[in-house]
């Protein structure tokens, strides 16, 4: 995201607004406040008054998040304010509507309420970077709750190591009549594809996995999102809801997922999603200390079991429609779980090859997978 400074002029920001509306503004944006201290002024959120409006905004290079509500303005212009601070005092203040005015000869905002009053210094308005316009993009509209429901299931599977940022990301896809997206860490990695209703934008963008975290989160319910690129900036705007979110692409080739996916597994098992999730659940509880999972099948049963020493055992059993040679395969705690709570659905389909051999969780529809590297078990 490139820096580019506004020039401020005039007289300082005097408007008031609804305390409510103000609070629930002020917590969308400031997730994008940034929690470095090297840059003061991206620790702030931008005050814009303008017109009957007032449009707050923070951004820590990575990610912007704008919105903006109603307001009376007396005085238009622009000011940034410490954001976690005013974050606080909003959500404490007792009255309905709260008043803000600006000194600029002072460095200084005073905010009131009732008969609560603040005067919290400023943060330089000039340093404050200019943020992409969604006007800048071409937007097309999208289904938000196809993308909510794709990220949702699809997000947790990407890493969290900054060494390799592009499996920081999550691919997202737009091909015909279908969105695509897929993420990994190198242990895991998890795909689904949804039908999508329209004409679908032809975009292919390795997303930042923090970033469509927070467009499931301002998107819920929001039913049409609009969704657009310029430069290397990806564009999310919610009209209805005022929201506007941008972001930088990752830039590198995200793995071909598809070459990843092994062509036949030896066993195949249709199991209550719900059991095995409340038994890895419990189980997992003495499962400390990068210790596995153990899942042994066995004719008609598999048993699920922990060990931790110094901190004990846990062992539980459920019937399964398995049948042949015993196996035995270990794997990861979290990523299990997380991969079994991924798959939505009654029923979900477990697929093995061999305890050396990634294990595959699929729903019923086969429209979402769940690919897990095991874990080599010593004895």
């Amino acid at each position: 995201m490139d820096i580019e400074t506004v020039v401020e002029t005039g007289t300082g920001v005097s408007l008031t607004c609804e305390r409510g509306e103000l609070v629930r503004r002020l917590a969308i944006v400031s997730r994008a406040l940034s929690t470095r201290t090297t840059v003061q002024v991206l620790s702030g959120i931008l005050l814009e008054a303008e017109g009957d409006r007032l449009t707050l905004a923070a951004t820590d290079m990575e990610l912007s998040l704008r919105s903006s509500l109603d307001a009376q303005v007396g005085s238009e212009g622009r000011v940034v304010v410490p954001g976690r601070l005013l974050v606080e005092i909003a959500r404490l203040l007792p009255g309905g509507d709260v008043s803000f005015t600006h000194r600029p000869e002072e460095g200084i905002v005073e905010l009131s309420s009732g008969t609560a009053s603040y005067r919290l210094h400023t943060l330089s308005a000039e340093d404050f970077p200019r943020l992409p316009e969604a006007t800048a993009a071409q937007l097309h509209s999208i289904d938000a709750d196809a993308l909510v429901s794709t990220a949702s299931q699809v997000g947790r599977a990407a890493s969290r190591d900054e060494s390799r940022p592009v499996l920081t990301g999550v691919l997202v896809r737009f091909e015909a009549g279908k969105l695509v997206m897929a993420a990994t860490d190198s242990y895991r990695m998890s795909v689904r594809e949804t039908e999508v209703q329209g004409d679908a934008p032809d975009l292919e963008a390795i997303v930042p996995a923090r970033a469509l975290g927070e467009v499931t989160r301002v998107a819920a319910g929001a039913g049409e999102l609009e969704l657009g690129m310029h430069d290397n900036q990806l564009v999310f705007s919610l009209p209805e809801a005022g929201v506007l979110l941008t972001t930088r692409r990752i830039d590198g080739q995200f793995p071909n997922y598809q070459q990843l996916l092994p062509d036949t597994f030896e066993h195949e098992l249709t199991l209550p999603r719900e059991e095995l999730l409340e038994v890895v659940r419990r189980v997992a509880v003495v499962s400390q200390r990068n210790s596995p999972l153990r899942l042994r099948f066995a004719e008609g049963e598999l048993t699920i079991s922990a060990r931790t020493p110094d901190v004990g055992e846990a062992r539980e059993s459920l019937p399964v429609p398995f049948s042949g040679e015993e196996l035995e395969i270990g794997f990861n705690p979290e990523f299990l779980r997380e991969g079994i709570e991924s798959v939505q659905g009654d029923d979900i389909v477990l697929r093995l090859i061999s305890p050396l051999r990634p294990g595959l969780l699929q729903s019923a529809e086969r429209d979402f997978w769940y690919l897990i590297m095991p874990i080599r078990l010593a004895g």
